[in-house]
């Protein structure tokens, strides 16, 4: 077994070594395009700038995603991939860079607590971001993934009021989630132009870093943020990419955002 804060120091050392802006975390989904090209992506992402993986995790009724990835998803499972095979491609990197899982309540609580937070661990993952799990309902899941040596990512919307917030942040784990907007996942054309006191609000909550994601697609909204937050997250965009050309698609992609956050 990981020691207790093993997940959340990995993290931690995430945030702080990357000379940058901000530390860099692209979305993969999990099983997609099939299970052997997501092990390729996660590779390519790794080794071309990015600092952390978010890994999502198929499931059937994802209510925070997007177009893009919610389709994603749909296609990763009419190919038969289960949680198994995305900790499969979470092992194939893990030890290389933090991955963080982004999956659903159910497919966690369909295999247990414990037995998938310990499943996680083994297979490298360094946290979890459960998006339909409320905060008042954590405590038994951070506890296990504490025990496991995962840190349980908290998420944040711009309309979490002051004192649900300070409570989210003083038991979040590796960092917080920051979402900038209300709605799902999904490239956007601009970034909310409430962001920066948004941030300000999380950053005086927490000791953890602040990692913004949803509506992030240019290089250039990933330097914005990056000048704002802690860390910046890219979802949609990097699934599409991963979908039209695989990991040489990726690497090209990350390797321009990790630029822009230079």
């Amino acid at each position: 077994m990981s020691p207790p804060d093993a997940g959340a120091d990995r993290i931690a050392r995430a945030f702080a070594g990357h000379g940058r802006r901000a530390a860099l975390m692209p979305y993969l989904m999990g099983g997609y395009p099939d299970v052997a090209a997501s092990r390729e992506c996660a590779a390519a992402a790794a080794a071309c700038g990015a600092d952390l993986i978010e890994l999502g995790v198929p499931f059937s009724d994802p209510l925070a995603d997007g177009p893009v990835i919610h389709a994603a998803g749909t296609r990763a499972l009419a190919a038969g991939v289960t949680p198994d095979d995305v900790l499969s491609v979470c092992e194939s990197v893990g030890q290389r860079i933090p991955v963080i899982l982004m999956v659903y309540a159910n497919v966690v609580l369909n295999k247990g607590i414990e037995v998938y937070t310990r499943r996680a661990a083994a297979a490298g993952a360094a946290g979890l971001i459960v998006p339909d799990l409320p905060h008042e309902e954590s405590a038994e899941l951070r506890a296990a993934c504490g025990a496991a040596g995962l840190a349980l990512v908290p998420l944040v919307a711009p309309t979490t009021p002051e004192s649900r917030l300070a409570e989210i942040g003083s038991d979040a784990r590796g960092f917080v989630y920051a979402v900038s907007l209300t709605g799902t996942t999904g490239e956007r054309s601009e970034l909310p132009p409430e962001l920066k006191a948004m941030v300000e609000r999380v950053r005086a909550s927490t000791a953890a870093p602040v990692a913004v994601g949803f509506g992030i697609s240019t290089p250039d909204q990933a330097r914005a943020v990056g000048e704002l937050a802690d860390g910046v997250i890219v979802g949609s965009r990097v699934v599409r990419a991963a979908g039209e050309g695989g990991a040489r698609a990726v690497e090209e992609l990350v390797s321009e955002f990790a630029a822009a956050l230079a």
